[in-house]
């Protein structure tokens, strides 16, 4: 396991180990959290590309993305733009994200929202319903097969929708087992961090048709937005790309995104 990533996963531990001890008032945040949005519905257009935007202020391969940054702003570009669904960053030490940052997007923009984090515990599930989150992402390259799917099935108890995240042909068959239908493939090695659009030409022939297809990471310019949906991708997460952009609107036209 690469270092960053072993050090995030233990920063995560931590967190929920603090989590846990405030369970009850979490679980009575849930009861009044914002009423769901599908995110799956939101990301299933038949023959269309649909685009996930990312927000977030850093990563650890870049560094600090955008310095200019609001969330909410970001956010009601990304819906004017006709974006189809936001994965908002909470993770906050190497990505600098807050779990605020959903609850005050939830209040402005109609879009389903993903958080995006390290999830490994039940009670980080619990905790982005609660502030208004409507699908969650699950990374297999960091959960064993039987934590996965606990989380999914808790996920889907909860109403949420659950992206399940691959690398390689190995996770994508733990995967398939558990009957996940909406699947990501990450373009980037968590490990190395390197990024290689060729993973999601090298797994999507494994994946059955009836699921959401998400290509993740690595995704700069039109050519890669063509390519990719010439593989038979459904939907796109971008992120770095926009966030680092000088104009987002402009940048989102460019990719064509819009259409």
């Amino acid at each position: 396991m690469h270092n960053v990533l072993s050090l995030i996963v233990e920063a995560t531990k931590k967190k929920i180990e603090v989590l846990k001890k405030n369970r009850e008032g979490i679980l009575s945040l849930v009861k009044s959290a914002p009423q769901l949005v599908s995110f799956k519905d939101a990301i299933k257009r038949e023959g269309k590309i649909s685009f996930i935007g990312e927000i977030k202020q850093a990563s650890p391969s870049h560094g600090i993305l955008r310095k200019d940054f609001s969330p909410v702003a970001i956010a009601k570009i990304f819906e004017s733009a006709k974006i189809n669904a936001l994965s908002v960053l909470t993770e906050e030490e190497f990505f600098l994200g807050k779990l605020s940052y959903i609850e005050e997007i939830k209040k402005e923009v109609q879009l389903p929202i993903l958080r995006k984090d390290f999830i490994l515990d039940e009670i980080q599930i619990l905790e982005a319903r609660a502030v208004g989150a409507d699908a969650i992402l699950l990374i297999m390259g960091i959960l064993t097969e039987e934590k996965l799917k606990r989380l999914y099935t808790f996920a889907k108890e909860c109403g949420m929708d659950a992206l399940v995240e691959v690398h390689t042909e190995k996770e994508l068959t733990k995967v398939l087992k558990i009957g996940a239908r909406l699947i990501g493939i990450n373009n980037r090695n968590l490990n190395t961090l390197t990024v290689d659009l060729a993973t999601t030409k090298k797994l999507i022939p494994f994946l059955p048709a009836q699921t959401i297809k998400v290509s993740e990471s690595g995704i700069n310019t039109l050519k890669d937005v063509l390519w990719l949906k010439g593989l038979g991708i459904d939907a796109m997460l971008i992120g770095t790309t926009l966030m680092k952009a000088q104009n987002l609107e402009e940048k989102i036209r460019e990719l064509h995104i819009d259409a």
